[in-house]
């Protein structure tokens, strides 16, 4: 009967183990380079953006929205409208979705990125500082 027990709770153990990392599964869209220029610096009517996520979500409504490409740009299939911009912008104000000399790298220059895009995160990260 103890062997039993054991067997069972192994079973219930491993179970909520695969349980849980099946939840926390994000599969890979795919990815964009991005030259985070002066021109992403500031918002469409002019003002300064302060934070990396409103400059990483400028620059693809520089993209998409007034063609205003830097050279090293690529384009993106996820983040076309306003409103997949505003979930682009609140997905990259999330822990881990930038580390802390990424945000800086961002704020204080023109860094090249690489945005990983998943089903329900980002992920950035510097290509060229």
């Amino acid at each position: 009967m103890r062997k039993s027990k054991t067997v069972t709770m192994a079973g219930l153990l491993l179970a909520s183990l695969l349980g849980a990392n099946a939840a926390q599964a994000d599969d890979m869209l795919g990815s964009y380079v991005a030259r985070i220029s002066d021109r992403d610096h500031q918002a469409s009517d002019g003002y300064a953006l302060d934070g990396a996520a409103q400059m990483v979500r400028q620059d693809r409504a520089n993209w998409h929205k007034f063609h205003r490409r830097d050279r090293d740009d690529e384009a993106d299939g996820w983040f076309r409208t306003n409103d997949q911009r505003a979930d682009l912008q609140r997905m990259l104000e999330r822990p881990g979705a930038m580390s802390s000399s990424t945000r800086r790298a961002i704020v204080n220059g023109e860094p090249l990125i690489q945005v990983d895009v998943y089903e329900n995160s980002v992920r950035v990260s510097i290509l060229e500082d």
